[in-house]
């Protein structure tokens, strides 16, 4: 079914994206996943057909267009392949937003123009082993001595971590406070001190390259610095509701995926003579799924129409971000055990569904931590 929020210009750019992955990513992802990562070839090829970066301005070489929607298509065409390792989300969605805002234009001409083309494969840094949701007590450090900033520290869980050309990392630029202490810098692959970990293991995102990183005693010149020194914290509250919407529309088409999978399944898929899907248990379990997503579909399209219009606040992002999350679990769950025994072979969708759902209420800020800034917004 035709959604309104698009229009015929969406629906060519999906057109297009779909065949880009149906050629270029879809037959080569189980291999990717069995080697736990993407190769940098097809950021390349994704650049020259113009699907990093649509946002970005035309004299940058981007698109040009400031429309999220563009990015929705992206997520959506992705999810529906079960392509969850290829990271062009994180390098559309929330790294690119921090260098548009915040960076001067001497930034933009330096950086931009190859993270467009895909030369530059983009990440940003804020999770440390011992720091999660609480952004304000980080303990990588970026001391200022004379033009540069000399950072020390460690961060975990990075998506594009081992790939990544350009890192957002926030760091204390002064560690005796904690909110105003807070700044971004960009650390570059080639500075001296930066090291990669290890490509973490994870139950599902297979072939995501997420990675632990190490700074020892990089010396970052101080042009590398976003924005302002001791602004970072206020930067990283402004951008987290578009990262917010873009894992609600991930879940909310994810969830979409697996029901479809499932309704082709209980059609075919016969017990006691006759389809499992004319059973009246498996009839009412899949009218609840198709009503809470058909509910959920309609918030996050108007969520997104509302970012573009500029008016999406940081508690929609949350609700729209725990409420999609929770129902993407709930859903693949109940289509698994619609799938039976062949839901937990991996040779069927739903299986490796079923592992890649399980982060989606923790990264991006918990589930808990969605409530809490909502709870928060009504005055408690």
């Amino acid at each position: 079914m035709k959604r309104a929020i698009f229009e015929k210009d969406h629906d060519m750019f999906r057109d297009a994206f779909r065949r880009f992955v149906d050629k270029e990513i879809a037959p080569h992802h189980e291999q990717w996943e069995k080697d736990g990562i993407v190769p940098r070839d097809v950021w390349l090829k994704a650049g020259a057909n113009g699907f990093l970066g649509t946002d970005v301005p035309e004299n940058f070489g981007g698109g040009g267009i400031k429309d999220y929607r563009y990015n929705m298509i992206v997520v959506e065409e992705l999810v529906r392949a079960g392509a969850s390792g290829v990271g062009f989300p994180l390098h559309n969605d929330i790294t690119i937003p921090y260098l548009l805002h915040f960076a001067t234009e001497e930034q933009k001409t330096r950086w931009l123009p190859k993270i467009v083309s895909g030369e530059c494969i983009t990440a940003i840094a804020m999770t440390e082993p011992n720091t999660g949701s609480d952004l304000a007590s980080v303990r990588t450090t970026a001391i200022r001595q004379d033009g540069y900033y000399v950072v020390n520290g460690s961060k975990t869980f990075i998506t594009n971590g081992i790939n990544n050309d350009l890192v957002i990392v926030v760091a204390k630029t002064n560690p005796e406070q904690r909110h105003s202490g807070i700044s971004l810098l960009v650390v570059e692959r080639e500075m001296e001190g930066y090291k990669r970990g290890r490509n973490l293991e994870k139950i599902g995102l297979k072939a995501q390259d997420t990675a632990e990183l190490f700074f020892e005693n990089v010396c970052v010149p101080a042009e590398n610095l976003i924005g302002e020194e001791g602004q970072g914290f206020i930067y990283l509250m402004q951008m987290l509701p578009q990262e917010r919407l873009s894992i609600a529309v991930g879940a909310i088409a994810a969830a979409e995926t697996a029901l479809n999978w499932t309704i082709q399944y209980c059609k075919e898929r016969e017990a006691f003579g006759r389809p499992i899907g004319t059973f009246q248990n498996s009839r009412f379990k899949l009218a609840e799924m198709k009503t809470e997503i058909e509910i959920g579909r309609v918030f996050v399209d108007r969520c997104v129409m509302e970012h573009n219009a500029g008016h999406l606040t940081i508690e929609e992002a949350a609700m729209a971000k725990w409420w999609t999350t929770e129902l993407q679990k709930r859903v693949i769950d109940e289509c698994l055990q619609l799938f039976g025994g062949y839901g937990y072979m991996l040779e069927y969708p739903i299986a490796k569904a079923y592992l890649d759902t399980r982060v989606q209420t923790i990264y991006g800020g918990t589930t808990e931590i969605m409530k809490e800034i909502i709870g928060r917004s009504m005055g408690f």
